[in-house]
Formats: C-alpha cells, sequence, structure tokens
C-alpha cells in the first residue's frame, strides 16, 4: 500500500482493501467520527464481470415468475381504479389480478421460448482491490483518524 501516491490532482490514496465491503468499514469509522466523508472516494481497480449462476430456467419457473409479477401489477392497477372511480367495486381489483396473471405468465411464456440460455444467474462487476481516494487537503486529517481508530482495541470488530 503506497499511501504518498497521488491519482489525479487533488486525490490521494488512503489504503486499499481486497473487498469492497473493508474500504465501505473504513469510509463508516470516518463518518463516525464526524469526517466530512463527501471528500472520500471508493475507487475499484482491475475489473471483471461475475455472473453467479442461480438456478435451471424451466417453462414452469419462467410462468411462475410472471404470473407472480402480474399478479402484483394487475393488483397496482386494480387498486389505482379503486380509488380513483368511485362506482367501481372490488371486481376491479379482482379482475387487475386475474389479468395480470394471465397477461404476466403469456409474456414470461414468449420470452421463455425467445431466451437461448437454459439458467437464470444474476450479474455484477467486482474489482481485485479498492483503493480509498481522499482529496488533498483531507489526507492528513483521515490518516491521523484512520490509525488511531483502527489501533483502538474497540475497533476490531
Amino acid at each position: 500500500m503506497s499511501e504518498r501516491s497521488t491519482i489525479g490532482p487533488h486525490k490521494v490514496v488512503l489504503g486499499t482493501y481486497s473487498s469492497h465491503e473493508a474500504a465501505q468499514h473504513a469510509v463508516d469509522l470516518l463518518a463516525e467520527h464526524k469526517f466530512p466523508v463527501e471528500h472520500v472516494t471508493i475507487v475499484g481497480t482491475g475489473l471483471k464481470l461475475e455472473e453467479r449462476i442461480l438456478g435451471r430456467w424451466t417453462l414452469g419457473r419462467a410462468l411462475l415468475t410472471g404470473a407472480s409479477t402480474g399478479a402484483w401489477i394487475g393488483l397496482l392497477i386494480g387498486l389505482i381504479f379503486w380509488i380513483v372511480t368511485p362506482r367501481v367495486v372490488e371486481g376491479a381489483v379482482i379482475s387487475g389480478i386475474i389479468l395480470g396473471v394471465l397477461f404476466g405468465a403469456a409474456f414470461s411464456a414468449v420470452a421463455y421460448f425467445l431466451q437461448k440460455r437454459a439458467y437464470t444467474s444474476m450479474r455484477s462487476v467486482v474489482a481485485d482491490r479498492y483503493d480509498l481516494l481522499v482529496d488533498a487537503a483531507f489526507a492528513e486529517e483521515a490518516r491521523r483518524l484512520l490509525s488511531a481508530v483502527l489501533s483502538t482495541p474497540e475497533s476490531a470488530r
């Protein structure tokens, strides 16, 4: 870790961390001690795309997901009609849910057959390391504060 290196004309590296959570923890420590954290930046370096496989994507799962999403949308639309239109009774809500289930399942089935993957996943961008940067004018105060906080036994959480 090079504490004296500078990134850009006005930013100084306070520390380098292996995880985003560790960098966030350092910022949390600064914030808890009334440091002006609006002058702090977390920068990820060595970015890569990570795709976590959540499970198989089947027609049944697609229909269930589409139907449940459609039900929520239908409920919302039905409630809006029920609130806005004085003569509409509870049937608007029930009709909205039923139509939402049907349309949601139908659209989800079409999307399933057009999709070429047999699995569902969640993509995220992760970094090899995370640099904690601070404006040069606040660097000494931030270093002093972090070293004081991290040297106390209470900070070992």
